[in-house]
């Protein structure tokens, strides 16, 4: 029985638990893939990040390749590339390669966040990276795929995948004068939600997105009971904690490294505040109610904890949410 009126998808960031091989965690990815595909989600979406100890994927495309060759409908999608990164050219190569090799089914997501440190920063040659950067090479990308770049970006005999914006800030300005989707989460989802508005009187209509299209990133996780819950999503939390004060971020553990002290503690709870954690009616309630204040048209769910079972129960009980995906080519894909 539904709850929700959006579709729901998941995003995976391939976490790593202490010790276990960090490639473990990239095989949990492709599990949980084919999981969400059996229990009807819309989509899978992976993410990029480099040299963090708690997160083994550093190359969306190269993941999505995995999924997408073990699994057969489900969409998958990078949450995101990183294009601060990469020329754009390479990243529509990519994505032209992968939705020949899976027509339907290849989503790309960018984003503009910068590496976690400084060292990681300097070894991905980023020394300096603004919006109007980002701009620039969020126009290039697109003309690449859409056949109107300077240069022929192969394969051609596939249609590219659509581009979503990971925004915040001035990245919502810059996909609205590009007529292209949004994905946003964090304090744009529990603050002002003037932005959002923003974006959808600015938004300038383009070939595939005649409309505005906002989805949501949230952090959900259901449990039998909302403690339940809550200690399922501390895992993650205390990682993020102890990432604020050691410049760090570590994998998952089962308790805390050490005890924690007031400021970690605050940070913790800071980050609960903005997952959504509790029971299945619970989460239903605060998820139909997020949709309803952002106008949302699709939930793309992310969460993280040690326990895999509990994170495979999770799943299943937030599939049962919302209706079950078809696949079709409605909102591109």
């Amino acid at each position: 029985m539904t709850a929700i009126s959006v579709p729901i998808s998941l995003l995976d960031r391939s976490r790593t638990r202490e010790g276990e091989e960090a490639g473990q965690a990239l095989r949990d990815t492709v599990d949980r893939a084919r999981r969400a595909e059996a229990l009807g989600f819309r989509r899978i979406w992976v993410a990029e990040h480099h040299a963090v100890p708690g997160i083994a994927s550093g190359s969306p495309p190269v993941l999505m390749a995995a999924i997408a060759a073990r699994t057969e409908r489900i969409r998958v999608g990078s949450g995101g590339v990183m294009l601060p990164n990469h020329s754009p050219i390479v990243v529509a190569e990519q994505a032209r390669m992968l939705a020949a090799l899976h027509p339907g089914r290849i989503d790309l997501g960018v984003g503009r966040s910068l590496g976690f440190t400084a060292p990681v920063r300097e070894a991905l040659r980023v020394r300096r990276y603004g919006p109007e950067d980002f701009a620039a090479d969020l126009t290039e990308l697109v003309g690449f795929l859409d056949g109107t770049g300077p240069v022929t970006v192969m394969p051609q005999d596939a249609e590219p995948p659509p581009v979503y914006v990971l925004a915040t800030g001035s990245g919502l300005a810059v996909a609205a004068e590009r007529g292209l989707p949004v994905v946003v989460g964090g304090p744009v989802l529990h603050g002002d939600l003037a932005p959002l508005e923003q974006y959808r009187q600015a938004y300038r209509p383009s070939p595939g997105h005649p409309e505005p299209t906002v989805l949501i990133s949230v952090d959900v996780l259901i449990g039998a009971t909302r403690e339940e819950a809550r200690g399922l999503a501390l895992h993650e939390a205390w990682a993020m904690a102890e990432s604020r004060e050691t410049g760090a971020f570590p994998p998952l553990r089962p308790a805390p490294h050490r005890t924690l002290t007031p400021r970690q503690q605050a940070l913790v709870e800071r980050h609960l505040a903005q997952g959504v954690h509790g029971t299945r009616d619970e989460v239903a309630a605060a998820l139909e109610d997020l949709v309803d204040r952002t106008g949302a048209a699709e939930v793309l769910a992310f969460a993280s904890t040690y326990d895999r079972q509990a994170l495979a129960d999770s799943d299943a009980a937030l599939a049962d949410l919302a209706p079950r995906a078809t696949w079709s080519t409605d909102l591109d894909g």
